[in-house]
């Protein structure tokens, strides 16, 4: 309520608030005028049904009344206590973002020691823990999954956790700090410079890398163009460098689709792709059980 970009929507909506307030209270007191005459016969609205059922003309009842009076008393009571009057914080400074960081403090103090007793073993001794990885496995995916799939299987450009192609390495510091610190991965785009024959020809020849079928002309004509532009990063035999996270181009595994189609829309466009730091939401201790649990998925497999 106090990112307005103007003073002008924060008194709107006080004088909105508060007059809605004030005119609920001056139409109750216009539709209860008068009291009932004692001793006379009331008069009707003129609404007569079924012969002798009338409408008629009597205040409101007192309790009724004090309902509605009630109703608008706690209104403003809250409105003074708690954030509702454009950027008024109200008294007891309460807000939603205050409110969250309480419950993570309290969910802290509770649970903090139990994840604390998790990070203190070593990351062999975690995953051959059950209970440890059982935890690891839960902030895994409450966590992780929506990128990277409940069973870590990864989805188009979200890497596959359960195999040994690692564009960081898979030994599990190299995976603690890519859940620690986040990893940025660009692939510039090569459009411009390789041109469309071009593009169709570094295609070919990265095609060719894994021993997929492609015109052997055009990655003849692709290797100087890739050994030009793509080795610095992917190396001389396109074996990728963990380093800076690119991948190998040498085997069968496709961050973002192995189709010519992708391949030569890559080698275009570019490619970007972010892994978001998780060091201060998380904290240490919960990343290294989440790093133990994803370093187990692919353990067995060397």
């Amino acid at each position: 309520m106090a990112d307005f970009t103007s003073s002008f929507w924060s008194w709107f909506i006080i004088i909105t608030t508060l007059g809605g307030i004030l005119g609920c209270y001056l139409l109750i007191q216009w539709l209860s005028r008068g009291k009932k005459p004692e001793g006379k016969q009331i008069k009707t609205m003129g609404h007569v049904w079924d012969g002798d059922l009338a409408e008629l003309n009597n205040p409101l009842p007192r309790w009724w009344l004090n309902m509605f009076y009630i109703t608008m008393v706690f209104g403003v009571i809250y409105l003074v206590l708690y954030p509702g009057l454009g950027s008024y914080a109200g008294i007891l400074g309460w807000g939603q973002t205050t409110q969250y960081e309480k419950e993570v403090r309290r969910a802290e103090d509770r649970y903090g020691p139990y994840f604390k007793a998790y990070a203190g073993m070593g990351f062999e001794e975690l995953i051959a823990n059950e209970k440890g990885l059982a935890v690891g496995r839960r902030l895994f995916l409450n966590y992780c999954a929506t990128c990277h799939g409940s069973d870590a299987g990864g989805a188009r450009g979200f890497p596959n956790l359960t195999d040994n192609d690692w564009l960081y390495g898979g030994a599990p510091e190299n995976i603690k700090a890519s859940i620690m610190n986040g990893r940025k991965g660009i692939m510039p785009s090569f459009g411009a410079a390789l041109a469309d024959d071009g593009v169709e020809q570094v295609a070919a020849y990265v095609l060719s890398l894994s021993g997929r079928d492609s015109d052997p002309v055009l990655a003849e004509a692709g290797k100087p163009k890739f050994q030009a532009m793509c080795s610095g990063c992917h190396m001389p035999d396109a074996g990728g460098n963990q380093a800076i996270g690119a991948p190998r181009l040498s085997d069968n595994i496709w961050l973002y689709g192995a189709s010519p189609g992708s391949i030569k829309q890559t080698i275009r466009e570019g490619r970007n792709g972010v892994m978001p730091a998780h060091k201060e939401f998380l904290g240490e201790d919960k990343v290294h059980i989440v790093a133990a649990y994803v370093y187990s998925l692919s353990a067995s497999k060397d």
